[in-house]
C-alpha cells in the first residue's frame, strides 16, 4: 500500500501541476499567436472561467448549507441578478453598433420602447453596474432572510419558499414588458470599458478575475469558518433551539451568512455573463438551483474545497455529455447524486479523507 508521505507528495504534485495549467491557459491564450503550438484557445479560456463562476456559486452554497444548515434552492436568482445588472451595463456599451443603431437596447427598440426604464437607469456607468452587482442580490437576500428567518422557517419549509422565489422571479422576467430581454435576455455583447469583449486580453482579464475571486471568497469563507463566527454558524446547524437557549441571536449570524452568500453568487453571475455573452432567466430556474446543491454534496458539504471539486467535476461531465449523449445528461445527474448521498455522505472530500486515514491507520498498525 501507498504511504501516506507518498500519498502527499503526490497530492501536491497534482496541486502544483492544476495551478499551472490554471495560470498557463490566459498566457497562452493572450501571448501567443493562434498558428502557434503554445496558443489556448478561446473555448478552453471561456469553459474554464465558466467553471470558476461555477465554483463560486458551489462555495457560496457551501457556506450557508454546509456550514449553516440552510439549503437554499434559490441560488440561481441571485447568480442571474448579479448577472442582469452587469449584463444591462454591457448591452449599454453597444451604443449605436446595434442592429437598429439607436442608443437603446435592440429589444428594447423592436418592443417600440422610447426610454429605458427608471430601474436601468445610471446603467450605462461601470462603477455604478458594479455597485448594483453587490447591492442587488444583497439587498434581495437580506429583506428575504430577515423576514424567513425571523419567522422560524427552516427546514424544507424554507427550501419551498426559495424555489417558489426564484420561480415566480424567472417567470417575471421572461415576460416582455419588464424590461429584461424577455426568453432571450442580454446578448451580442461588444465591450467593456471600451475594449473589445472577444479580444484575446479581455478574455484572458477575465478569467484571471475569476480566478481571483475565487480564490478570494475560498480564503474569505475558510477564515469565516475557523472563527468564532464559524463555530456558532455550525451549532446553528447543529441545534439552533439549544443556541438560542443559551442566548445567541441566531438570526444575526444566518442572516449574514445568507447575505453574503447571495453577494457571492451576484458576482459570480457578473463575471460569467461576459465570459458565456449571454444572460437569460433559465439562469434562474429552479432546475439550475438544484443543479448547485447537487455540485456541493458530490463535492463534500462542510469542506469548502469539496463544492469547488464538485463544480468543476460536474459541470466537466455535463460538457460532455451535452455533446455525446445529451439524451442520458439528465439521468447520469440523478444517477451520481442518488449513489452520493448513499455512499458518499461527505462527498468525494470525504472520501479522499477516508483514505488518509486508513493508510494513516495502516502505518501506526505496522
Amino acid at each position: 500500500m501507498i504511504s501516506l508521505q507518498r500519498l502527499n507528495q503526490i497530492t501536491q504534485l497534482l496541486m502544483v501541476l492544476i495551478l499551472a495549467t490554471g495560470l498557463w491557459l490566459p498566457i497562452g491564450h493572450w501571448l501567443f499567436p493562434p498558428d502557434s503550438v503554445f496558443h489556448v484557445s478561446a473555448f478552453w479560456v471561456t469553459l474554464i472561467g465558466k467553471f470558476m463562476c461555477y465554483a463560486i456559486l458551489a462555495l457560496a452554497m457551501d457556506l450557508i448549507w454546509g456550514f449553516g444548515g440552510i439549503l437554499s434552492l434559490g441560488q440561481g436568482l441571485f447568480f442571474a441578478l448579479g448577472g442582469y445588472a452587469f449584463g444591462m451595463y454591457l448591452m449599454r456599451e453597444i451604443r449605436l453598433d446595434g442592429v437598429y443603431k439607436n442608443p437603446l437596447p435592440d429589444f428594447m427598440v423592436f418592443l417600440d420602447w422610447k426610454e429605458l426604464p427608471w430601474y436601468w437607469s445610471f446603467t450605462d456607468s461601470f462603477g455604478y453596474s458594479l455597485l448594483l452587482v453587490v447591492l442587488l442580490p444583497g439587498l434581495v437576500a437580506f429583506v428575504f432572510g430577515w423576514l424567513a428567518f425571523r419567522s422560524r422557517i427552516k427546514g424544507v419549509y424554507f427550501s419551498i419558499i426559495t424555489q417558489a422565489l426564484t420561480y415566480a422571479a424567472m417567470l417575471a422576467f421572461f415576460r416582455n414588458d419588464m424590461g429584461f430581454g424577455g426568453n432571450n435576455g442580454f446578448t451580442d455583447f461588444k465591450r467593456i470599458l471600451g475594449f473589445s469583449i472577444t479580444s484575446p486580453g479581455m478574455r484572458a482579464t477575465l478569467y484571471l478575475l475569476s480566478a481571483t475571486a475565487l480564490i478570494t471568497f475560498y480564503l474569505l469563507c475558510r477564515r469565516l469558518v475557523q472563527s468564532r463566527f464559524g463555530q456558532v454558524l455550525t451549532a446553528v446547524r447543529d441545534g439552533e433551539s439549544r443556541l438560542m437557549f443559551l442566548g445567541y441571536r441566531t438570526l444575526n449570524f444566518k442572516l449574514f451568512a445568507w447575505t453574503l452568500a447571495a453577494v457571492m453568487s451576484g458576482i459570480a453571475g457578473a463575471l460569467y455573463v461576459p465570459q458565456v455573452g449571454i444572460i437569460n432567466p433559465s439562469e434562474m430556474s429552479p432546475a439550475q438551483s438544484i443543479e448547485i446543491a447537487i455540485w456541493t454534496a458530490v463535492g463534500g458539504r462542510g469542506t469548502l474545497i469539496g463544492p469547488i471539486i464538485g463544480a468543476f467535476g460536474v459541470n466537466a461531465a455535463k460538457s460532455w455529455f451535452t455533446v455525446a449523449m445529451p439524451q442520458y445528461w439528465l439521468f447520469f445527474l440523478g444517477a451520481i447524486f442518488i449513489l452520493v448521498t448513499l455512499f458518499l455522505p461527505k462527498g468525494l472530500a470525504g472520501l479522499w479523507q477516508k483514505i488518509t486515514e486508513k493508510i494513516t491507520r495502516v502505518e501506526k498498525a505496522s
